[in-house]
């Protein structure tokens, strides 16, 4: 059982750069260097959308649509931790955003959250105008 935690999360304006991260928890006691490793998002009202997923070794990403011209994910496997860069932040941005892994290759879980094994409880996002 792999325990993620998110953060980095906050109230930022329009325009705005914020890094999220995400690694196991303390008591999880595990590490993420066999896990295809992603990001999700969940605004108000809407679906979890697909932000970003990246390989076990961090050589290849996955952008979800228009996410790669300001998102950036990558992740150190030897500080155990993903993270999400993301810049020019707008109020479409706010969400709840999720980390999430899965043992499976990232060319099998690709965007699919149902694909994803163990998430985390989210960090909220708010961008205001």
């Amino acid at each position: 059982q792999v325990q993620l935690v998110e953060s980095g999360g906050g109230m930022v304006q329009t325009g705005d750069s914020l890094r999220l991260s995400c690694a196991p928890s303390g008591a999880s006691g595990r590490t993420l260097i066999n896990y295809t490793m992603a990001w999700f998002r969940q605004a108000p009202g809407k679906e979890r959308a697909f932000v970003a997923a990246i390989t076990d070794v961090g050589n290849t990403k996955y952008y979800g649509h228009l996410m790669k011209e300001r998102f950036t994910i990558s992740r150190d496997n030897g500080k155990n931790t993903m993270y999400l860069q993301m810049n020019s932040l707008k109020p479409e941005d706010t969400a709840v955003y999720y980390c999430a892994a899965t043992t499976r290759r990232m060319a099998i879980a690709g965007s699919t959250p149902g694909l994803y094994d163990y998430w985390g409880q989210g960090t909220q996002v708010t961008v205001s105008s």
